[in-house]
């Protein structure tokens, strides 16, 4: 339980941070977007942060490089499950 909550706050603070510095912009494009479409702002972030646990399995997995492309077309799937 406990490293489940120091995950998800990792996670929103990645996301956060990504909405904060506007890199890569699409992060806050697509809070901004989800926000829009209803959703409060802690789900729409912890929305955005599944796409940033998903890309950082991928990577962590497969032993692949960050795809700013791959991670872009996640977050415009957004509601969907990543």
């Amino acid at each position: 339980m406990e490293s489940s909550n120091r995950l998800s706050a990792a996670m929103i603070q990645v996301v956060d941070t990504q909405i904060e510095s506007n890199d890569p912009p699409e992060t806050k494009q697509t809070f901004e977007r989800l926000i829009s479409e209803g959703f409060s702002e802690k789900v729409a972030k912890e929305l955005i942060g599944t796409v940033v646990i998903a890309e950082v399995f991928g990577v962590m997995k497969d032993g692949k490089p960050f795809d700013i492309e791959r991670y872009v077309t996640a977050l415009n799937k957004l509601p969907a499950p990543a």
